[in-house]
């Protein structure tokens, strides 16, 4: 990749990843070093980086450097011993985006991560899979179990409108 490429992709992608990583972790400053830190790692990588490769070099590095951040700071809590139905409310509220938004943070990282890149980015499966490290089947499994979760969390519509 040349130098021209490298800057192309900085216009190309960076506010698409900027998107997704402050979708994901909801704090600016941290998703701006996050994406800072993915473009210097691209930048002393440039030589040994494809052109044609960079999008997915890109939200892989800059995924993984999230995943960094959130394990260090021990943010995330145990989400396998938690009850949704202790989550889920029946009031009745009409500002659905703010629902949804309360709903995908209660989802595990993975989850809010893959549902995220599917969702609102528009990527496919494997190209999911290749970003987050994973296999097909647990992407899709991924995907299931946090729609499920946010359709019990959300309830009916009539509910929430």
């Amino acid at each position: 990749m040349t130098v021209e490429e490298y800057n192309k992709s900085v216009d190309l992608y960076s506010d698409n990843v900027y998107r997704f990583i402050l979708k994901n972790i909801r704090d600016e400053d941290k998703s701006k070093d996050i994406i800072q830190d993915t473009y210097e790692k691209l930048w002393l990588n440039y030589k040994s980086v494809d052109f044609t490769k960079v999008k997915s070099y890109i939200f892989t590095t800059a995924y993984r450097t999230m995943i960094d951040l959130i394990r260090r700071e021990k943010k995330q809590g145990d989400f396998n011993n938690v009850k949704e139905e202790k989550y889920a409310h029946d009031e009745q509220y009409s500002d659905l985006q703010e629902i949804l938004h309360q709903a995908i943070q209660q989802l595990p990282e993975i989850q809010r991560s893959v549902v995220m890149l599917r969702d609102y980015e528009g990527y496919s499966y494997d190209e999911i899979a290749e970003i987050a490290n994973l296999n097909e089947s647990q992407v899709k499994v991924y995907i299931y179990r946090a729609r499920m979760f946010l359709k019990n969390y959300i309830g009916k519509m009539e509910a929430v409108v």
